[in-house]
């Protein structure tokens, strides 16, 4: 590879401000006023809990994704070792979830701006209706998603250009906003003087806060880095330096944001409304109004709409090699797969997911909502990762890793265990919900299976059936569960918890013997072996 086209692909630097500027979006706009609604000041502990899970996950996938580096690398991993089928609903249930957030992402800004306090802006008060987007506010919604679509429309370059540029900004904001807040109002009482009032409504809503208010859709974002594998300098070093470096300070940066949303809060408000009784629409600009910082609203309300531009343009991109990446495999249509000769991206897939978005956000007009589903989703496709790289572990045990994960016969089936757990706290129906849509992708897969290789499709169910069972059954264990998480609590809480993790445990050793090879494996094998014949050529040049 020479090295002007080596040139033109993103470096540490940048993929970690894309990683920043992925992970930072709308979450930390609303994030900390949701968890605090529904856990009150122990919504800090849920924030560490997601960080931990969604740690724990990302670890699985460090060691994959430095093994084959390749654009929308998340739609492929569980195919090279359990074939087609798993491969799909890993893929579709990933695409669900990163469709979604680029709506999202739109929504947030229109929220903000309907909040906008000036004269001349009075009109975008219309943008909301019941704590909903408006027909006119879906316009609006439906000019941004555009707009992000425009600015991934040409290069690489221009997206990492306009990511960094933005990244800065989404960091400056946040930073300048913990201080100015601790400074104008610092009461560390607001945590409580006893477990009680630290823990208003108990312990379960702790663990419900991670997923349901958006706290698992925070730390999404570490999967940008991976799925733009193939397009990153030195991915074999890159990919790990990247997701842990962007994973650590956006969790820091979430954590202390919590924590001055608590302790600034007015202690009158907390009193007289009790933290589920307090309804900010657009929390922390409210909260600057509160200690008379307006200069510092206006700022948060510029914000509002600068931080989710930088999200929302991060998983356009995203999301169009997730959609080229499975079109790839043969189960979606070929001209959702087509590339731009000059600019090397993917428009249709693009094109594609902007219409899709938009008729996401026409049915589901809230920013919960739009989490809740986004969430769950992806914890569902992530199921998949600790299998895959324990499989991978006894397949191919001397293929190349550049990154070889330590403790990993532990840290498998914990992150699988946790993830089984998180979408549990989404409570029902929402779980029931999320898994009919992916269970929903199956015709699809069926229909072009039938038309390429029915021959074969036994041997892919073979290896698919573990998890079709266990999201069934996931659903079932939601509806019987506790009534903290929504269920008819024939299961009381904790119990609820330990029956979630000895069946994730039963399903996690299903899912890591039911490989085998095929085609896909081979394809896997190909790409590792091209890898590191790379390395190879760039370290004798090097010498």
């Amino acid at each position: 590879m020479g090295k002007q086209e080596e040139s033109k692909k993103i470096n540490l630097a940048q993929l970690v401000l894309l990683g920043l500027g992925s992970l930072i979006g709308s979450g930390w706009l609303f994030g900390a006023w949701e968890a605090s609604s529904i856990a009150g000041p122990a919504a800090i502990i849920s924030w560490i809990i997601g960080f931990v899970v969604i740690g724990s996950i990302a670890y699985n996938y460090v060691e994959i994704g430095t093994m084959f580096p390749q654009s929308g690398g998340m739609s492929n991993y569980a195919q090279y070792t359990h074939g087609s089928l798993l491969g799909f609903i890993a893929a579709w249930a990933n695409w669900v979830s990163l469709v979604t957030i680029i709506p999202i992402e739109a929504v947030s800004a229109v929220q903000y701006m309907s909040s906008w306090p000036w004269d001349w802006a009075k009109f975008t008060s219309g943008l909301m209706k019941d704590g909903s987007i408006s027909n006119a506010g879906l316009l609006a919604v439906f000019v941004i998603i555009i707009i992000f679509s425009l600015l991934n429309y040409w290069s690489v370059k221009l997206l990492t250009s306009f990511t960094s540029l933005i990244s800065f900004f989404k960091l400056g904001v946040p930073l300048l906003t913990i201080i100015m807040l601790m400074i104008s109002g610092f009461d560390t009482g607001n945590y409580g003087h006893s477990a009680g009032e630290f823990m208003p409504y108990g312990s379960a809503p702790i663990f419900a806060a991670t997923t349901a208010s958006g706290i698992i859709f925070s730390f999404n974002a570490f999967q940008t880095i991976i799925n733009m594998g193939s397009e990153i300098q030195k991915p074999e070093k890159n990919i790990a330096r990247g997701i842990a470096i962007s994973l650590t300070l956006s969790a820091v940066l979430y954590i202390v944001l919590q924590s001055t949303f608590i302790t600034s809060m007015p202690s009158d408000m907390i009193h007289g409304e009790g933290w589920s009784g307090i309804n900010f629409n657009s929390p922390f600009a409210d909260m600057a109004i509160l200690l008379g910082l307006n200069w510092l609203a206006i700022l948060l309300y510029i914000e509002a709409v600068v931080s989710p531009f930088g999200t929302g343009v991060s998983f356009v991109a995203v999301t169009g090699r997730v959609l080229r990446a499975m079109e790839k495999n043969g189960h979606i249509p070929k001209f959702l797969g087509k590339m731009n000769d000059k600019y090397n991206i993917p428009r249709v897939a693009i094109i594609f997911n902007a219409i899709i978005s938009m008729l996401m956000v026409s049915l589901f007009r809230d920013w919960a909502t739009l989490a809740s589903v986004i969430s769950t989703a992806t914890l569902v496709a992530y199921l998949t990762g600790p299998t895959t790289v324990i499989s991978l572990r006894k397949m191919a045990p001397k293929m190349h890793r550049p990154f070889r994960a330590n403790m990993l016969r532990f840290m498998a089936p914990f992150s699988f265990v946790l993830a089984s757990l998180a979408i549990y706290w989404a409570m029902w129906p929402t779980t029931a919900e999320v898994i009919l849509i992916i269970i929903l992708g199956l015709p699809i897969y069926f229909f072009y299976e039938y038309k390429t290789n029915w021959k074969n499709t036994k041997k892919q169910i073979g290896g698919s059936l573990w998890i079709i069972f266990y999201l069934i059954l996931l659903a079932f264990l939601s509806f019987i569960g506790s009534k903290e998480f929504n269920g008819m609590n024939w299961i009381h809480y904790p119990y609820d918890f330990i029956v979630i993790a000895i069946v994730a445990l039963i399903f996690y050793k299903l899912g890591t013997t039911s490989y085998f090879e095929s085609i896909y494996f081979k394809r896997a094998k190909k790409i590792n072996k091209d890898m590191n014949d790379k390395l190879e050529a760039q370290e004798r040049r090097e010498v």
